[in-house]
């Protein structure tokens, strides 16, 4: 079956408004890092194993975390704690963001206004009202923009995806997504890093003013500031192959509940959570999440009216409904260690790898990659909706 993505890839569809030189197939491309942290670090790990790849430059408002990323790059590189300074370098083809989830749009959008191509880290943007800004930024400047949810590049999940869009499930009705972990996150700490090595002011950036404050700037997902807790952190990955497979958008409605559980007077937002959202046609999408119990684990499951799709991020497994006479039970498992169910990763397949590569390829052809910023927008939008609905009262409807 041709999907929307191959049906691009096999004619050629080049991204509009796309007036860059295309890349020999051999040619190397020079890439800049922004945020330069733990998450940035973990995706380097596969990004230096990428021919033809030469990682030019990096930029982070903290001292520590940019000696740590020059240790596996060496003193030859641009180091700078202004990210406006890496984008005016003519050296640089791209970036990849792995800031704080604030900053997410406007250096994508600072990015693409200095024709760099950007791989930036999910969810992509922070508040409903940045999304029209990013897309406009991506097209009017014709960049490649991959946004870092990793699913879409995983084979099994592309195969899983061919299965439900040819009816190997029936009906789509419901879909149930779970993210739970029993693991210690929560507990303060006492402070090791200089505060003269961190520019401060610039990590707040368009955020409230505010004390510095270590604990925070290291777990900043958990507050409103800068993420936007378990929801746009753990549930959008598994939003965006909803919203990626069933062909939708972004919700009418969300209802969600949230408590504190472990994080009580340390985290603003809640550890234990669960939303039902609404979508056209009717179907209903159920995540709940937490960080005090680990049963159920990560996954999706697509039900049908005639089998059921379970998903985790090394395999799938069909499970026909009782009655059906038409669907085939069915297991693909591609990684080991953990056994499929409940994992939250495997060694088989490197979906992080898989992604950056596609970037890549995306930005040598100037097609368009597997999750442009369309695709982030109407992931995160799920989740801020979802957030807003919990903030206030209970419930939120789409406007």
């Amino acid at each position: 079956m041709q999907t929307r993505r191959s049906f691009l890839l096999s004619t050629g569809t080049v991204i509009a408004g796309s007036s860059a030189t295309s890349f020999a197939a051999n040619e190397t491309l020079r890439v800049g890092l922004i945020g330069t942290g733990g998450r940035c670090r973990h995706l380097l790990k596969s990004l230096l194993t990428i021919p033809n790849v030469n990682v030019m430059a990096i930029s982070d408002v903290r001292d520590d975390a940019l000696a740590e990323t020059r240790k596996m790059l060496g003193d030859k590189i641009f180091v700078t704690k202004h990210f406006p300074e890496l984008l005016d370098r003519k050296d640089i083809d791209a970036v990849l963001i792995a800031s704080p989830d604030h900053w997410h749009v406007p250096m994508t959008v600072a990015a693409c206004e200095a024709k760099k191509d950007v791989y930036v880290e999910k969810p992509l943007t922070h508040d409903l009202s940045e999304g029209k800004a990013v897309i406009d930024a991506q097209n009017k400047h014709g960049r490649m923009v991959q946004v870092g949810t990793q699913q879409r590049s995983m084979p099994h999940i592309a195969r899983a995806k061919e299965i439900i869009e040819s009816g190997g499930i029936g009906k789509v009705v419901k879909v149930h997504m779970t993210w739970n972990r029993n693991t210690n996150r929560v507990q303060r700490f006492k402070g090791n890093l200089d505060p003269k090595g961190v520019e401060w002011k610039a990590f707040l950036g368009n955020a409230k003013a505010q004390e510095y404050d270590e604990y925070r700037m290291r777990n900043w997902r958990w507050y409103w500031d800068f993420g936007g807790g378990l929801l746009t952190d753990l549930m959008v990955h598994w939003i965006d192959v909803a919203h990626w497979i069933l062909n939708v958008d972004h919700p009418e409605k969300a209802v969600s509940l949230g408590q504190h559980t472990v994080s009580e007077g340390v985290w603003e937002t809640p550890d234990t959570v669960q939303t039902i959202l609404t979508y056209k046609g009717g179907i209903q999408m159920h995540f709940d999440g937490t960080f005090a119990n680990a049963r159920e684990g990560a996954h999706i499951v697509f039900m049908g009216s005639e089998a059921n799709l379970y998903i985790d991020r090394g395999a799938y497994v069909i499970t026909p409904e009782l009655k059906s006479t038409k669907a085939k039970a069915e297991e693909l498992v591609l990684g080991t260690n953990p056994k499929h169910r409940g994992a939250d990763f495997y060694d088989k397949p490197d979906g992080e790898l898989l992604h950056l590569q596609n970037w890549l390829d995306s930005v040598k052809s100037r097609k368009k990659p597997s999750a442009p910023a369309e695709s982030g927008v109407g992931s995160a939008s799920a989740a801020h909706l979802a957030n807003l609905a919990l903030r206030n009262g209970g419930v939120a409807v789409w406007k």
